[in-house]
């Protein structure tokens, strides 16, 4: 069959609204319908060259949601009007890294960037040249094929236009604090760069009760969001989070500093390293250009027992529809055409818009009994906002 999606063709490039034909699905996968996908930070850094694409043109996104169409042949379990989150990192449920609960670190996310699955082959192509399809999923597509290691199905009364969201954006950051840091109650977490990560860091922080949750960011407008959902403090440097930080821990630092710029700077890295306390930890989650190198006093390191961690998502749970909040915009979406207008355009960062709501916690409904009885409903925050243009820019 044939369908629309926005294509990369070379990378530094832009996003181009292309048609694409596409196959049947095969054993073990599904045919979707897309009703909504983000645009990350990651999806940007394709086209600016720092993440260069194991094949091109290659079909781009990698947080979405959408409604089963079609099932391959022997794959059960599935059915045709089943809704979908999509999960950029695959979980196969059998490689050494899922059987010990490191979902994230699955095998399968070998092909996150080669566009193909793992037996070389493709099911999208144009001109009858294979494409690649975005970390296996490519949800910047209207339609799309995708491995059922992708997918988590949701209860359909859940809007998908917000359930989509949990795909990339709340796990990540949410999981940084969470799981990376390991924040326990009381302490004092520092999180660098509030965008679409940043925010759910933030709410992640709040949730197991750091006594003090400090928010990093230039933009006052981010600064604002972060102290409505659940930081404490704001900054907008480094170095005065950092000073606040040893201001209220008796001149030790941060527990953890987690960083969630959208592009990596080793001297990002640095700051935090400095800003934490001894035996502190540095979760590393915002992304750079692959030739970004980290550099940290090893004085610090050796003798202060500090830590520099990579991310670690939050594993996916179906998304439970009395966790979300009663009262939320409509989302402002841009659909293909909008796409193409603009072409790359830092303007245009999400489909589907933030929630406005006054407080709140990410859903993931593992933690809905615990964030019931703490708030009552939960918010899911993109990383978008409206300009005084009516564009999207970045948040």
């Amino acid at each position: 069959m044939k369908t629309r999606g926005a294509v990369i063709r070379e990378a530094p490039g832009k996003w181009e609204i292309l048609e694409i034909d596409m196959e049947e699905p095969r054993q073990g996968e599904v045919q979707l319908k897309m009703v909504a996908s983000g645009l990350c930070h990651s999806d940007d850094h394709m086209t600016t060259g720092d993440l260069p694409p194991g094949i091109l043109p290659m079909a781009g996104g990698h947080e979405g949601s959408g409604i089963v169409t079609k099932i391959g042949p022997n794959t059960p379990g599935w059915e045709v009007g089943d809704h979908v989150v999509l999960s950029f990192l695959p979980g196969c449920g059998r490689c050494r890294w899922c059987a010990s609960g490191m979902q994230n670190l699955c095998d399968l996310g070998a092909n996150v960037l080669t566009g193909c699955r793992s037996d070389g082959s493709f099911r999208m192509s144009i001109d009858g040249k294979p494409i690649g399809q975005g970390a296996g999923i490519s949800t910047f597509c209207e339609d799309t094929v995708v491995d059922v290691a992708s997918c988590v199905k949701v209860d359909k009364d859940i809007p998908l236009e917000k359930a989509c969201l949990v795909g990339c954006g709340v796990g990540t950051g949410w999981g940084s604090v969470v799981n990376a840091a390991e924040a326990r109650p009381g302490q004092t977490v520092i999180i660098m760069g509030i965008g679409g990560i940043g925010i759910n860091a933030v709410q992640g922080a709040s949730h197991v009760g750091a006594t003090h949750v400090i928010a990093v960011d230039p933009v006052e407008f981010k600064r604002e969001t972060a102290l409505s959902l659940g930081a404490t403090h704001a900054f907008a440097t480094m170095d005065e989070a950092a000073e606040f930080a040893r201001s209220v821990t008796n001149g030790q630092g941060a527990d953890s500093a987690v960083v969630t710029v959208g592009v990596l700077k080793t001297e990002h890295v640095a700051q935090a390293f400095s800003a934490i306390r001894k035996a502190g930890t540095v979760v590393v989650t915002g992304i750079g250009a692959v030739t970004e190198e980290v550099r940290v006093p090893a004085f610090e390191l050796t003798l202060y027992q500090k830590r520099v961690q990579g991310l670690e998502p939050q594993p996916g749970h179906p998304v439970d529809a009395a966790a979300l909040p009663e009262r939320a915009a409509a989302p402002r979406r841009a659909d293909h055409d909008d796409v193409q207008a603009r072409g790359h355009q830092p303007g245009l960062r999400r489909h589907a818009r933030r929630q406005e709501h006054p407080r709140g916690h990410c859903v993931l409904s593992r933690y809905r009994s615990r964030l019931n009885e703490r708030s009552g409903r939960l918010s899911t925050h993109s990383t978008s906002r409206r300009a005084p243009s009516g564009r999207f820019e970045s948040v």
